[in-house]
């Protein structure tokens, strides 16, 4: 039913600009956690002025987009403490339970739950959608521990992605998140979406400074 429903997927075009300004770094890492429901990992600070979710598929070439083109901003707001992102797998383009896009999403719960801060969790989004393989296998265990030992994140977090143990009840994530996402749109239903949690509307993506203008509403 999820895959039969999730037809449109929004494109995202375009690049990002400089960033006018300079933030202020917060002395304290941003957190990192498991949202409230238990099916969305939370980057970034409760007190945050700006409030988003994503929702992605980790096959989803336009998902693989948006990260290339805003990942560095998002970290950017999130360590300055200015940004909090609450990023919504989904996996509707895996051909089979504990597919590519499974064992993706699985791993940023692992990395959710073991002591990791936000800003080096966003990094490790960005290479982990920079290295799809649409239709294949996907990375590694290992080599997405890799990716989380590159991206900065503690030992722990990486041993715990590399055991490939379950975090994450991925049929129950799929259904929540797909009925989040639908009562956002139920026409346009696609990854990536973009939500603005604080002013309770989808956020243009197809503005190539839509990050910037959410951050200077």
């Amino acid at each position: 039913m999820v895959v039969t429903m999730l037809v449109a997927l929004v494109a995202v075009v375009g690049c990002t600009k400089q960033i006018d300004g300079t933030a202020l770094r917060d002395p304290v890492p941003a957190p990192l956690g498991v949202s409230r429901d238990g099916y969305g990992v939370v980057a970034g600070f409760d007190s945050a002025p700006y409030h988003i979710e994503i929702f992605t598929e980790p096959q989803c070439n336009h998902c693989a987009d948006l990260q290339a083109d805003f990942g560095d901003q998002l970290r950017y707001y999130i360590d300055t403490g200015a940004l909090q992102v609450t990023y919504r797998p989904l996996t509707f383009l895996d051909d089979r339970p504990g597919g590519h896009s499974a064992r993706v999403a699985n791993a940023l719960f692992l990395a959710a739950e073991s002591g990791a801060s936000g800003a080096p969790f966003q990094r490790f989004v960005q290479q982990l959608w920079a290295h799809q393989e649409p239709g294949g296998p996907g990375p590694s265990d290992d080599e997405m521990a890799e990716m989380a030992r590159a991206a900065g994140m503690p030992g722990e977090a990486a041993d715990r992605i590399a055991s490939g143990g379950p975090a994450v009840d991925v049929a129950d994530m799929d259904t929540v998140n797909f009925g989040y996402l639908y009562e956002i749109d139920n026409l346009t239903t696609g990854t990536p979406t973009v939500y603005d949690l604080v002013a309770d509307k989808r956020l243009d993506i197809y503005d190539d400074d839509w990050l910037v203008r959410l951050m200077q509403s």
